[in-house]
């Protein structure tokens, strides 16, 4: 009877034991729900927080750059008033430099033909070359092309026949538009 007693005491124990760790569990279970549940709390602040900030920015910039343009229109308002430049270059050139050097004195005025203001050179790629490049580029394909047994001699070879071609014609073109003077 006695060992009746003693077992039934300790299932009771045991029981017992197992009853308050399940309560125990049941407890942190719910404790890291809430905890989860507060975390996620802090991170929607923050994240309101940031979009707050960043709402902040956007109409802070906003601001700024309307203050900006009112600077600019009451500088451009300021500055309405036209700038007269009175600066003129007056430019002597010798066209006739070969045949008037043993006769050059030095005085201009003297040279009537060779005086001229406001001449300028022509800026930009001159017919020549463009003329020289077509040209080289058009000679070295026809002559890779018609050269059967060494392509790369026939490129060489029609390269510097169509340059030089390219290149007489292109100069012809200058002369008459008056970039490169006449020969006498």
């Amino acid at each position: 009877m006695r060992s009746i007693v003693l077992t039934s005491v300790l299932s009771i124990f045991l029981m017992t034991a197992c009853k308050k760790n399940d309560q125990i569990a049941e407890k942190s279970l719910e404790q890291q729900k809430i905890d989860f549940q507060m975390r996620q709390i802090e991170i929607e602040r923050q994240k309101l927080a940031i979009e707050k900030e960043k709402m902040m920015y956007e109409t802070q910039k906003k601001a700024d750059s309307i203050l900006e343009s009112k600077k600019a229109k009451a500088s451009t308002a300021h500055n309405t008033n036209p700038q007269v430049i009175r600066e003129t270059k007056t430019i002597y050139r010798d066209t006739n430099s070969n045949s008037n050097s043993d006769n050059n004195t030095g005085n201009y005025a003297d040279n009537q033909s060779s005086a001229s203001q406001g001449t300028s050179q022509k800026k930009g790629m001159s017919k020549a070359a463009k003329g020289t490049i077509i040209g080289t580029v058009g000679g070295a394909a026809a002559g890779a092309i018609i050269s059967k047994k060494n392509r790369g001699l026939g490129a060489v070879v029609g390269g510097i026949v169509g340059g030089a071609t390219g290149y007489t014609i292109g100069r012809s073109q200058d002369r008459k538009d008056g970039r490169v003077q006449p020969r006498n």
